[in-house]
């Protein structure tokens, strides 16, 4: 039986990293507001937990983003499919990534893509041109992830 998975990055912002990475893949930025006013609620959650973001309620240090098309809790917001997960950690982040994500155009056009990823936060590191094998750009997040973009 395959196993429910989903990706956690560890970042500094992770709300405003959500953001960029929702927008960057067409994703929704999970809404756990419903789920954050009963805990509060409850007493279950200190306020000092929560950020007022986006003209709602959000979690301090956690976001997560979903695929579009894949099932979710209503109540709670929680993808039940492709899902990322942001997760702030007290460190920053040192040295390369040992895991990105490769961004793929599927009409092709790498410049228009990697035009609208530095539209929103992204930076280009490096173009790599491997001739047939392929051609792609290192960029970089808002917090410095290295992932790629390919036409």
């Amino acid at each position: 039986m395959a196993l429910h998975w989903k990706l956690v990055i560890d970042c500094r912002d992770a709300n405003t990293l959500a953001d960029f990475w929702a927008a960057a893949l067409g994703y929704a930025v999970e809404d756990p507001s419903a789920l954050i006013q009963r805990l509060l609620a409850d007493g279950q959650l200190p306020p000092a937990a929560v950020v007022a973001y986006g003209g709602g309620q959000r979690f301090g240090g956690l976001a997560a983003i979903r695929h579009p098309d894949d099932p979710f809790d209503g109540f709670t917001g929680v993808g039940q499919g492709r899902r990322i997960l942001f997760q702030a950690v007290p460190e920053a982040k040192t040295v390369k990534n040992r895991l990105h994500l490769d961004l793929h155009d599927d009409g092709g056009d790498i410049e228009g893509l990697v035009a609208r990823l530095e539209q929103i936060g992204a930076t280009r590191v490096e173009l790599v041109d491997q001739g047939p094998a392929g051609r792609w750009w290192v960029m970089r997040d808002p917090e410095g992830n290295e992932f790629c973009a390919a036409g």
